[in-house]
């Protein structure tokens, strides 16, 4: 796996992962965000001929990220599930069977409507709204990261993305990670999921995903 990068805010530590996630070293907790597992399975059975080897993948670089970080705890920051129960669904729980001793907190997302019971049967803890902890907050739309007591937020949705302009009028745009002053926007963890563009302003920090990669962008 290529090499996180360290991101400090708030003399907190986050190492980014070109995997679309960051590990929080303080909280020893695992962040992300968009994974709409499920996702595939929707689309097939509306006749949608996507493969079902895009779930796998996404599956696989979690159970990846996590062997690898070890985290206590996961936040997904929104959309974790992407529609109602199929197949795909009962491949997530026996995965999770087998990674019971990692806490997993769901920030509900728009695409997050399965049942409570069938949160509960996954042992997810469900938030609705933001949840904070250690002086961040965690919500799964930033337009609703308001009035929050002065909390650095970390939020999704967006699905962000960067254009970087090349030799000959080129330009290519890639997922990224994005930091304001006061917030964060993930990048999918889903690999099929659009991008929404976003700008850089003089202070913000942005990380483009570049093959494996991490690039700033400047």
């Amino acid at each position: 796996m290529t090499a996180p990068v360290l991101h400090t805010v708030r003399n907190n530590r986050f190492w980014l992962s070109p995997q679309r996630c960051i590990f929080w070293e303080e909280e020893q907790c695992l962040i992300l965000s968009d994974l709409h597992f499920g996702k595939t399975g929707h689309f097939r059975k509306h006749g949608i001929a996507v493969p079902q080897q895009v779930y796998r993948e996404d599956l696989q670089r979690l159970v990846e990220q996590i062997g690898h970080f070890k985290p206590r705890k996961i936040i997904a920051v929104g959309d974790l599930f992407h529609s109602v129960a199929n197949k795909e669904m009962d491949w997530f729980l026996k995965w999770r069977q087998d990674l019971g001793h990692v806490d997993i907190i769901l920030v509900k997302g728009n695409h997050d409507i399965l049942s409570e019971s069938w949160y509960a049967d996954a042992a997810i803890s469900v938030v609705t709204g933001t949840y904070s902890m250690g002086g961040f907050g965690f919500v799964h739309d930033p337009e609703e990261a308001t009035d929050l007591n002065d909390l650095y937020i970390f939020s999704g949705h967006l699905h962000p993305g960067i254009h970087i302009n090349g030799l000959g009028k080129q330009s290519l745009q890639f997922p990224c990670f994005y930091f304001g002053k006061n917030s964060a926007i993930l990048p999918a963890f889903s690999k099929f999921s659009g991008l929404a563009i976003v700008k850089k302003k003089r202070t913000d920090t942005i990380y483009a995903i570049v093959n494996q990669t991490l690039v700033p962008v400047t």
